[in-house]
C-alpha cells in the first residue's frame, strides 16, 4: 500500500494506491491500463474501416466511463548511450571501435539537436461505489457502534467488494481493445505510481513505462 506523502496530498486527489487500484480521496476507485499503438499507415483501407468500426462498437458497448490519456515525453537516452559506451570498451577490433565511437557521437550531436518523444496510451477505468455513511442520520440508528478492528474489516471488505467491481470493468475494456488488434497490460501499484510521479513531476527525465 503506498500512500501520498502529507506534502503533497492537499494538491492531489489520490488517497492512495493500493493493490494497483488508485483510491481518491471522494471514495471512488480507478485502475490504470496501458494500451500500444497501432500505425494507420501500414494498414490497407479495409483494415482501417474494420478497426475503426471494432473500436465503435467497443466504445458503445460500455455501460460505464472510461478516460483515454495520451503523455509524450522526450525518452531520455542516456542508457543507450551508456550501453554504446560498454559495448565500445568491449571491442577489441580497431575497425569496430571506431565505427561504435563514431555511432556514439553521431547519436549524441542528433539527440541535442532533436527531441526525440515517446507517446504513451493510458485507459483509465473507474468506479464509483455508493457512499453510505452507516455512523449518523437514520441509517446509523440501526447499526451498533463498531470496534476499530472491526471498522478496519469492513472497510476491507467494501475494498474487495468494490475492486472486484472494477476489474470486471477493466476486463471489458482488456477484451473490447484487443479485438481491435491493441495490446493491453493493466498497470501494478509500482506502475501507477511512477505514472503519477511524471505526472507531478514533468521536469524530471524518466524512461517511458514498458509493455512486456
Amino acid at each position: 500500500m503506498v500512500v501520498a506523502s502529507n506534502a503533497t496530498q492537499e494538491f492531489v486527489p489520490i488517497q492512495e494506491v493500493r493493490d494497483g487500484v488508485v483510491i481518491l480521496k471522494d471514495g471512488t476507485l480507478r485502475a490504470v491500463v496501458l494500451a500500444s499503438s497501432l500505425n494507420f499507415s501500414l494498414k490497407s483501407d479495409d483494415e482501417r474501416n474494420a478497426i475503426i468500426l471494432q473500436f465503435q462498437d467497443f466504445l458503445n458497448s460500455l455501460d460505464f466511463q472510461i478516460q483515454i490519456s495520451i503523455q509524450s515525453r522526450r525518452l531520455d537516452i542516456r542508457p543507450y548511450l551508456a550501453l554504446l559506451e560498454d559495448r565500445f570498451k568491449e571491442q577489441i577490433n580497431d575497425l569496430m571501435k571506431i565505427q561504435t565511437r563514431e555511432y556514439i557521437e553521431f547519436v549524441k550531436k542528433f539527440t541535442e539537436s532533436t527531441n526525440i518523444m515517446t507517446k504513451s496510451f493510458f485507459v483509465v477505468v473507474s468506479y464509483d461505489p455508493a457512499i453510505i455513511d452507516f455512523k449518523g442520520g437514520v441509517a446509523g440508528k440501526f447499526f451498533k457502534k463498531r470496534s476499530i478492528a472491526e471498522e478496519a474489516e469492513a472497510k476491507k471488505a467494501s475494498f474487495e467488494e468494490n475492486r472486484t467491481q472494477l476489474d470486471q470493468r477493466v476486463s471489458v475494456v482488456e477484451q473490447g481493445l484487443s479485438r481491435c488488434g491493441i495490446r493491453v497490460v493493466r498497470l501494478g501499484t509500482e506502475e501507477v505510481v511512477e505514472l503519477f510521479y511524471k505526472i507531478f513531476n514533468p521536469g524530471d527525465t524518466e524512461k517511458p513505462i514498458k509493455m512486456n
